[in-house]
């Protein structure tokens, strides 16, 4: 029979250790949440190798007594709370005093701190639990943290953490977090020597958010400030023409902690209905905020989760301030003219010279005098002369008796969607501003514009991406897109198949990458939507991105630029989608399985004005 033995010290505190770091993130959260409690106005994080190897957080705190550095290390040694009862009301981001001795146990920790009051500082050195070291030094105020060789004495663990680029992205993405939820704090991240994130600490949410997302976001907010049953909900939220295909976006804090929480992302998505497409979500970065005994924050030690007593008051307050910020705001997409001249917006399904001729007519017949406008309209109503076709060989006509109104009737039976049979077409027009009319031997057809158009854009894309030489069309001015380093590490390797598709893809800084030409199959695609869209349906959670996932994911997104139904298009660009359609190698499908086209035959139109027999 197993014996039953207490386990001793080192290894209980590597198993309280795998609560709290999981990972080099884990580190910096804790250290950073301390430095914050500890009332700091500038915090730095430095890592090398993921944070794996190397972490720095230096801040300009109350620092820690030298009598006192040794019991910080102990664990449950904590200034945060001193009873259960405290937990009801704690403010503080950390509490537990867990922090110091897991970190210290899987390991190398050196602090270099010292008060206000003290005439020097402490150096103290603690490596997998056990003090090796401790100093009196000469140093400025606040407390430097370097941790050193993570899970180098647990090397069980240690194979679970990821590559060093995504560890990175890990914690580039907390401290983006953490920038927005407290803008009154400067913040820096150094990766590698190179400078990440650097705000400026002077309480503008809309300067962190810029900072970190760039213009494009920044541009494109919404306040959004409320108070319900005390609760109150402050900060911004992206207009529609941003949202993103996922939640990662989605940033919310409740009395300064961030979190995740199924009843605020519902509110939130309740709220924003009705404002974007159907799996769209938004930007936000909301700061909630209510009595800390309405929430409990001691669920799990990471403190990423929270119960809450009253979850039908929250729902309803976050919901509505998000639906309020919306009330009567300009939500129409700026556009820059100078743009729209150096690259004229192109008319769906349709070449350019066919939109200029359009409007060349239209713009003539305005400046027209009011009698020639009428005697114009007055020729358009009389019927169209008949045009005598040319004569054929009496072997291709089929012979109609009258009992064979029920048959095919077809110029030598030839396939409505081919090149023989397109002269015979007669566009008729447009109904609904959706589906085409259309004549052909003794049947009427109706296209649907969006399944034709959608058809023609996968099967071109399809086809030139088997054959590798897509071609690429320049974009003046280039589009910048500013990537964390996560989403730097899934492009880097993918890129390859990007240049392959026609994307010509360059660096333009440190994070920023320019979009200087997207394939010719894509015409009138935003290249910046294409990437943001691309990248949020995209697995990067460590897993390879193989070939056949982009190529799934273009395809997809490809369609969706496909002219849509409720759009007026002229003749000429019906006839145009039309050629291209019959081009095609299987035309009466869209790549979903809908029909491009219906038809009805003459015989079955006159059963139904009863001119003929049933």
């Amino acid at each position: 029979m197993p014996q039953i033995r207490i386990l001793d010290e080192e290894t209980v505190n590597q198993i309280a250790a795998g609560e709290v770091v999981e990972r080099p993130s884990s580190i910096v959260k804790e250290l950073v949440e301390n430095a914050i409690d500890a009332k700091s106005t500038a915090i730095t994080v430095e890592i090398k190798g993921g944070g794996i190897d190397f972490i720095r957080i230096t801040d300009n705190g109350c620092g820690i007594a030298g009598d006192q550095v040794r019991s910080a290390f102990l664990p449950h040694a904590t200034s945060k709370i001193r009873s259960a009862d405290d937990l009801q009301s704690v403010r503080s981001l950390g509490f537990r005093g867990e922090a110091l001795s897991s970190i210290a146990a899987v390991s190398k920790v050196e602090l270099i701190t010292k008060t206000d009051e003290g005439i020097s500082g402490i150096r103290y050195v603690i490596e997998g639990g056990q003090e090796t070291h401790m100093e009196e030094i000469g140093c400025p105020e606040g407390s430097t943290f370097l941790v050193r060789n993570l899970f180098y004495n647990t090397p069980a663990r240690y194979k679970f953490l990821k590559s060093k680029m995504t560890e990175s992205g890990y914690v580039e993405a907390y401290m983006q977090r953490l920038a927005l939820s407290r803008p009154d704090i400067s913040f820096k991240l150094i990766h590698e020597n190179k400078n990440k994130i650097a705000t400026s600490g002077n309480g503008s949410l809309k300067d962190v958010i810029y900072h970190i997302f760039g213009r494009e976001i920044a541009m494109n907010l919404l306040p959004v400030s409320y108070e319900d049953q005390g609760i109150t909900v402050e900060g911004f939220i992206g207009k529609p023409t941003i949202s993103r295909g996922n939640r990662n976006y989605e940033n919310y804090f409740v009395n300064g902690r961030y979190l995740k929480n199924n009843i605020i992302s519902r509110a939130i998505e309740e709220g924003y209905k009705g404002h974007a497409m159907v799996h769209k979500f938004p930007f936000t970065a909301l700061m909630i905020s209510m009595d800390p005994k309405m929430a409990d924050v001691n669920v799990h030690p990471s403190k990423l989760e929270m119960r809450f007593h009253n979850g039908e008051a929250l729902y309803y307050a976050i919901s509505e301030a998000v639906r309020r910020s919306f009330v009567k705001k300009e939500l129409i997409p700026a556009v820059s003219l100078e743009r729209e001249k150096e690259k004229p917006a192109p008319v769906p399904a349709t070449p350019e010279p066919f939109e200029k001729k359009r409007r060349s007519i239209e713009e003539r017949f305005q400046n027209l005098t009011e009698d020639k406008k009428k005697e114009i309209r007055e020729k358009k109503q009389e019927p169209p002369p008949v045009e005598k076709e040319p004569e054929k060989a009496p072997a291709v006509h089929s012979v109609r008796e009258p009992a064979d109104y029920g048959k095919q009737i077809s110029f030598a039976d030839i396939p409505v969607l081919s090149e023989a049979a397109r002269p015979r077409h007669r566009m008729i027009g447009q109904v609904f501003d959706t589906y085409w009319m259309m004549e052909y031997e003794d049947k009427l057809y109706f296209v649907d514009q969006h399944a034709a158009h959608e058809k023609v854009m996968y099967e071109k894309l399809m086809a030139e991406m088997a054959k590798g030489d897509p071609g690429s069309q320049m974009l003046s001015p280039p589009v910048i897109v500013t990537f964390s380093m996560k989403e730097k590490a899934a492009f880097e390797k993918c890129q390859d198949v990007f240049a392959g598709l026609g994307f010509i893809i360059e660096p333009f800084g440190e994070n920023d990458y320019a979009i200087r030409g997207i394939p010719l199959t894509l015409p009138g695609m935003n290249a910046a939507d294409f990437f943001v869209g691309l990248f949020d349906e995209l697995d990067m959670g460590g897993k390879d991105i193989s070939p056949d996932i982009i190529t799934g994911r273009v395809a997809t997104m490809a369609c969706k630029t496909a002219v849509k139904g409720n759009t007026r298009m002229s003749m000429q660009e019906m006839d145009a989608l039309m050629d291209s359609l019959l081009k095609l190698e299987n035309p009466y499908q869209c790549p979903h399985g809908r029909p491009t086209m219906i038809s009805m035959s003459r015989y079955e139109m006159e059963k139904k004005f009863k001119r003929i027999q049933q």
